[in-house]
């Protein structure tokens, strides 16, 4: 099928649309029911009454936004009407929610008449926290926004015409880098007088380029002053009209800097991009064919045309979901009043510092593993990079605040810990632990430094301030590919090959030399095997932790050191810890790794480490030893060891935590099994600490938690070493390399 024909499939699979409602509060019982509504609705009723800003408190208007259209002027469709509008208008609640985690209900109203929508939109403000315009038509668009931003105090915002501003404004601010010229100095052309191509060239001025440089052409060709004067323009183009001569297109691009489409495609030619001045800079963001193809700009002229447009099968797409989700983010969490310029001209900042940054790994995939790195071809982050969402939020929330719009204050460090839980629980967990970790950095080695992916690890690391990373490898190598990476550091390298190591080598040969190792082989192993060289570095104190496994397979990369640090005193047996992050859930998975087929004793090391574990998370531990038999009611070998490990852990005065066994899974994990059926269990709630009876049902189990329980996993992480060792698995992206090292760091803090 085509495009279209998936598209309508896409549409009216059952149920039909793209959004539904869903409820936020238990609705199980004939209580929760009737705090849910009558009778108990009307405490928080009542409290509103006294003051209307609780509705942020006890309703869902804080996080609400109205998308508003009458379907005038609908992408490229033109006035198709508000009902034929209503698949674009879901689409839009779709992009705020997948973003931002915004809800949205679209509203299409059946009014041209601009004023009498406006009354229409006012009287919906007790149900928003923000309005969203869209989709109408110009000029009326410009006086329902105007009105409505003066007659409302929430905010409204009108995407059609700051969306593209805003996000090829970040756009211009690096392209106007990369090319050597300042904001100020650029001789800017538009194509296209619409509201876009207006709120555009407007956003350009507050970014510092200069209203006198700017040249707008529509179909009759450059806005003039004369133009103006004879009536020829309404009077929002007659901003922009310049004492010049009359012309055309090709004439007022002749020597630009930058040439603005926003308005049909095909309509410029190479000759006019030949025309420009040097290093020029395109945004065709006509769609879906732009003002020049990509090719064609390129192909042009010798010199570096830096291009963007609309589309996402080439460089620098300008995407407005790069802008309004996270705008109405920052604006809500503050209760804006409105979105102003000096909040609009912050998002196109974070935007545009953030593409200088290094790009993640999961980003990079959902391109086509293409390198992507900040010049010419990414002037702006991708639309998938869930950075920008910690970037933009903060940043334009604020601006609110220092502006004046916003009604609550917020902590910055506080506040992105908050967005950080919106995209996931892992994500939550690991700012605990991320931030424990920036309290005091420690040193980490890396020990396969010369993959692309650690140097990029120890960069983002280092630059976040989480540990100092010790990347162990070719020093020409590892210098050689971050220059290549674009990142602007100097790794702390540790060269097997040509340093003075010596004594790591003696001391390789003292721990093995009565198990097969001879003092030729322990200087063979630390000059050419990294595990055992950073094995030997963390044994020696040269380094607090270690990092490994990459590209290697999991048992020859925890072999060595195992065999050079071993276990912590106190402990015969190390583990393999996953943590299971679910919406409102949290569980550790032990053992998943390491130990095939346990005893009492090693089941229960393997639950007190993963305890501490726990507690790093900031979670305090309730264990659960799993088995297919609950409390005795199978009896076999099998199903005594997990119970023997429990009843040796509640006998240890030492063990602070509730711990019981042996259970099946749903009664460990199922709070109304535990304390209705088996109301004599040591567990009041429901395990957050599962320690499996072997290795294959942990591996099976994290697993089928992780695919078919929509689980996100963190780990493995090794409990039980000597000194903080965490092995990685093979493909591992950089993102789960840095929180390793958290991990790591903050063992490392313990000693």
């Amino acid at each position: 099928m085509g495009l279209d024909e998936d598209a309508l499939d896409y549409h009216r699979t059952d149920p039909p649309g793209k959004v539904e409602i869903s409820t936020t509060k238990p609705t199980n019982t004939q209580r929760d029911l009737s705090l849910a509504y009558s009778p108990g609705v009307a405490a928080p009723c009542m409290e509103i009454h006294e003051d209307e800003t609780d509705a942020y408190t006890y309703t869902a208007k804080g996080n609400l936004v109205g998308v508003v259209s009458n379907g005038s002027a609908v992408l490229g469709l033109g006035n198709i009407g508000a009902q034929a509008s209503k698949p674009v208008m879901e689409g839009k609640g779709v992009l705020f929610k997948r973003f931002a985690d915004i809800d949205v209900f679209d509203i299409e109203l059946e009014e041209d008449d601009p004023h009498k929508l406006v009354e229409a939109i006012k009287m919906m403000e007790p149900t928003f926290g923000g309005i969203n315009l869209e989709d109408i038509k110009a000029p009326e668009c410009f006086t329902v926004e105007e009105r409505l931003r003066e007659e409302v105090d929430i905010p409204v915002f009108h995407d059609d015409q700051h969306g593209t501003a805003i996000i090829s404004g970040a756009a211009l601010v690096n392209a106007a880098e990369i090319a050597g010229k300042e904001l100020e100095d650029l001789e800017i052309v538009f194509s296209g007088a619409g509201a876009s191509a207006l709120a555009t060239a407007r956003f350009y001025v507050s970014l510092g380029a200069r209203k006198e440089n700017i040249l707008m052409c529509d179909s009759s060709g450059i806005i003039t002053t004369a133009r103006a004067e004879a009536g020829d323009v309404n009077e929002y183009k007659r901003e922009f009209a310049r004492d010049v001569p009359e012309g055309d297109l090709a004439d007022a691009m002749n020597g630009a800097d930058v040439f603005v489409g926003l308005s049909i495609g095909g309509i410029v030619s190479q000759e006019m991009v030949r025309s420009m001045g040097d290093n020029p800079i395109i945004f065709a963001m006509a769609n879906p064919d732009p003002e020049i193809s990509y090719h064609d700009a390129k192909d042009a002229r010798d010199d570096d045309v830096i291009m963007a447009t609309g589309r996402s099968d080439y460089p620098n797409q300008v995407n407005n979901v790069l802008g309004f989700p996270f705008i109405f983010r920052g604006a809500l969490d503050v209760r804006a009043t409105e979105i102003n310029e000096a909040m609009k001209v912050a998002a196109a900042r974070a935007l545009a510092d953030l593409a200088r940054q290094d790009v993640p790994d999961a980003v990079v995939k959902a391109y086509g593993d293409q390198p992507i790195q900040f010049g010419p071809d990414y002037i702006i982050p991708k639309p998938v990079d869930p950075r920008v969402l910690f970037r933009v939020a903060p940043a334009v929330a604020q601006a609110a605040i220092d502006s004046g719009a916003a009604r609550t204050a917020l902590d910055t460090a506080e506040y992105e810990a908050q967005l950080e839980a919106r995209l996931g629980k892992s994500r939550e967990m690991m700012r605990v632990v991320l931030n424990k970790a920036k309290s005091d950095p420690k040193r980490v080695a890396l020990a396969e430094g010369e993959d692309e992916k650690m140097i990029r690890a120890a960069y983002q690391m280092q630059e976040q301030g989480i540990a100092d990373p010790i990347l162990i490898g070719d020093q020409n190598t590892i210098t050689r590919t971050a220059t290549n990476l674009g990142l602007e550091f100097t790794p702390t390298v540790a060269d097997p090959t040509t340093g003075e190591y010596d004594s790591y080598a003696d001391r390789l040969y003292d721990l093995r030399q009565r198990k097969g190792i001879t003092r030729s082989e322990a200087t063979d192993l630390v000059r050419r095997d990294t595990n055992y060289f950073g094995s030997v570095m963390v044994e020696e104190g040269d380094a607090d932790a270690l990092l490994t496994g990459l590209t290697h397979h999991y048992p020859s990369a925890l072999r060595p050191p195992l065999q050079v640090i071993g276990t912590a005193e106190d402990v015969e047996y190390a583990a393999g810890v996953y943590l299971l992050t679910f919406k409102n859930r949290i569980v550790f998975c032990a053992d998943a790794t390491v130990n095939q087929d346990p005893d009492e004793e090693v089941l229960a090391e393997v639950t007190k480490q993963t305890a501490k574990l726990a507690r790093r998370f900031n979670v305090e531990p309730r264990a659960a030893l799993l088995s297919y038999s609950n409390f005795g009611s199978v009896n076999n070998e099998g199903t005594r060891k997990p119970r023997r490990a429990a009843a040796m852990l509640q006998a240890d005065p030492e063990i602070d935590f509730p711990v019981d066994g042996e259970m099946q899974a749903d009664t460990a994990v199922v709070e109304d099994i535990l304390t209705g059926t088996y109301e004599f269990s040591e567990l009041e709630e429901a395990a957050n600490v599962l320690v499996f009876p072997n290795l294959e049902s942990g591996n099976i189990g994290y697993k089928l938690l992780q695919r078919l329980g929509g689980a996100e996993a963190i780990g493995p992480m090794l409990v039980g070493m000597d000194k903080p060792v965490h092995v990685l698995q093979r493909g591992d992206e950089v993102k789960d390399i840095v929180n390793l090292a958290g991990v790591a760091v903050v063992d490392a803090q313990q000693d």
